[in-house]
């Protein structure tokens, strides 16, 4: 791997940043130029988790990082609870460490603050005021985890005013729940049975220290601008905290905008070769920046987002979206490739196939 290693001591506007540069930085610090043999708790922490809606992507996103992976780890990280799955980030469901589940909940909450103002599902439960609601929830979880449809039939004898369906989704919304497995566990299907993430992993919950986890951020996903923290996270208000930590470094970006960085950050070189990897529907190496531009290109994300590519799992090559790929028959099968590949992404293509297949089978 090439690097530019760039060290604490160093003033603003320390490197002037290509495209390619950033591009390779990304993956080096996603563990994407070179698999590492972490074990797979300690890569969904240095990740700041996994996005998760969907079952299999943190499986192909973990196979991507992790020599020698097994899925099963993150079984038994569920049902030992040193893994949690919850909505944090952006809205959205994230595999997390006990620690991050217990800390990232509160400081993301703005964003279901939005969701809860937006959605329509729970609009007709609006009106009932918070602290009420969170008794009433705290009762009604307190002899154990509900399927999410019979808390909302539970939450319905306090508030006979709402509809079932509105008052579970107010519950994820407003409150720190955890998704229990076999939810995420590794092929075992299970509706989403929840419980408070603290009453779950018997542990009290965090406070957030927003400084530290931007740090975290960008030792896995910088340099980056404010906007990009902002829509990694989905919160507003990142220039703030930024201000607020002189610790970072400046680097300026192929727009010759500021680009933030903690001080032991290495720039790796835009030259670095990158490998053929397979990932899942949605990864966040890719869903993490205000521009997505470090690792696709407009048009190819639209051939992802469109008809026929919406639901299809990404081939990278040469660092970036060039092709997609479907599971068909429990083996992993290309779709569309944008470009002609060379005879040497030729064979690691066809490699991560093996790997991935391999691990559809275990």
């Amino acid at each position: 791997m090439v690097a530019l290693c760039v060290g604490a001591g160093w003033q603003a506007d320390l490197v002037q940043l290509t495209t390619r540069d950033l591009n390779r930085t990304l993956l080096a610090r996603q563990h994407l130029v070179a698999r590492t043999t972490s074990p797979t708790h300690d890569m969904v922490e240095h990740l700041v988790g996994l996005q998760a809606q969907e079952n299999l992507p943190p499986f192909l996103s973990l196979a991507a990082r992790l020599e020698d992976f097994d899925p099963y780890a993150v079984t038994r990280g569920l049902e030992d609870k040193s893994l949690a799955r919850l909505v944090t980030l952006r809205g959205t469901i994230h595999l997390l460490t006990a620690d991050d589940a217990l800390t990232l909940r509160q400081w993301t909450q703005p964003c279901q603050e939005r969701e809860r103002k937006a959605s329509q599902t729970v609009r007709p439960a609006m009106h009932i005021e918070g602290e009420e609601f969170t008794q009433a929830l705290d009762k009604a979880l307190a002899d154990g985890p509900l399927p999410m449809k019979q808390l909302g039939e539970v939450l319905a004898a306090s508030f006979p005013d709402a509809p079932p369906n509105a008052l579970a989704h107010l519950a994820r919304v407003t409150q720190p729940l955890a998704q229990l497995p076999p939810r995420g566990a590794w092929k075992q299907s299970g509706g989403v049975v929840l419980q408070r993430v603290d009453r779950w992993l018997e542990r009290p919950l965090l406070s957030p220290d927003p400084a530290a986890i931007v740090r975290r951020y960008l030792r896995a996903f910088g340099p980056a601008s404010t906007a990009d923290i902002g829509a990694w996270s989905g919160l507003t208000g990142m220039a703030s905290v930024v201000a607020s930590m002189p610790d970072l470094v400046q680097h300026t970006g192929p727009d010759g905008k500021a680009l933030y960085d903690v001080a032991d950050g290495v720039i790796t070189a835009g030259e670095t070769p990158a490998p053929v990897r397979l990932l899942g529907t949605y990864d966040n190496v890719w869903l993490s920046h205000a521009a997505r531009d470090r690792v696709t290109d407009p048009v190819k994300r639209k051939s992802w987002m469109g008809t026929n590519g919406g639901m299809a799992n990404t081939v990278f090559l040469d660092g970036m979206l060039e092709g997609l790929w479907r599971v068909e028959d429990g083996r992993p099968v290309v779709v569309e490739l944008f470009r002609t590949l060379s005879v040497t992404e030729q064979r690691e293509l066809d490699d991560e196939l093996a790997r991935v297949a391999d691990l559809l089978f275990r």
